[in-house]
């Protein structure tokens, strides 16, 4: 009977511990589980919000996609543009440099006799003193000063987009009998502008004269070789530069 008893007591502990251990088992368990739910959660919103990121990272690297490409098609514009320019200009330097050597070729009989040729900003400059093209005082050509006007004037009528200035400009005497020195050089321009249209058929609308009196001195007029040299008249030859823009806009 007492070992009956006892067994049953033995029995009866290792049932209660059995159930206490269990006990601990699954708390634990229970623990690990919310414990892993919690983690699953937080990486489910940092994973929303990576993605988030990513979509966002997506649509600035498409927006600077978009403009990185409208970038590169202004530049390779502006590069064809350039190209454009700069061949219109080589072509136009190659044209300055053929027309002075022209007008040379046509003027050479008059190189020694007060007429210089030269280049400056893309134009020709025709430099005549006075005492080529007029009387000391007068605004009456002389037949020398028309015909290097006439040997000018062929080359003229080979390039019929070239523009023309013509400016008189005279030192700083007065000159007896006219109002002032402006009045005597803006009637030489004009006297120029006047024989290269009636004599020698040039267009009037290519033709522009003004007088620059004393006012435009390349020497001193303090010498009488200085105010000779500042006794002239200039005729520029002009590109057409609005043509040649407007060919780099087509």
């Amino acid at each position: 009977m007492t070992n009956k008893l006892t067994m049953s007591v033995l029995l009866l502990g290792v049932v209660i511990f059995s159930s206490c251990v269990s006990s601990k088992k699954f708390k634990a368990s229970e623990a690990q589980v919310n414990d892993l739910q919690s983690k699953n959660s937080q990486l489910v919103t940092e994973n929303n919000q990576l993605k988030t990121n990513v979509n966002d990272l997506t649509a600035q690297q498409k927006t600077l996609t978009d403009q990185f490409n409208s970038y590169k098609t202004d530049c390779e514009a502006k590069s064809a543009e350039l190209a454009k320019v700069r061949a219109a200009a080589d072509e136009f330097s190659a044209n300055a440099d053929n027309l002075e050597e022209k007008v040379e070729a046509a003027e050479a009989e008059f190189k020694e006799k007060g007429l210089n040729i030269y280049s400056k900003d893309g134009s020709v400059y025709v430099d005549m003193e006075d005492n080529l093209l007029y009387s000391s005082g007068s605004a009456k050509l002389s037949p020398d000063g028309e015909k290097a006007l006439g040997n000018l004037a062929s080359v003229l009528n080979e390039m019929p987009k070239l523009k023309v200035i013509v400016e008189g400009n005279t030192d700083s005497t007065h000159v007896k009998g006219k109002a002032d020195n402006w009045s005597l050089s803006t009637e030489r321009a004009n006297g120029v502008v006047r024989v290269l249209v009636n004599n020698y058929q040039i267009d009037p609308s290519r033709l522009t004269a003004a007088g620059r009196g004393k006012f435009n001195p390349t020497a001193d007029n303090g010498t009488a070789e200085g105010r000779a040299q500042n006794r002239r008249t200039e005729i520029i030859l002009n590109p057409d530069w609005e043509r040649l823009w407007n060919n780099v806009k087509e």
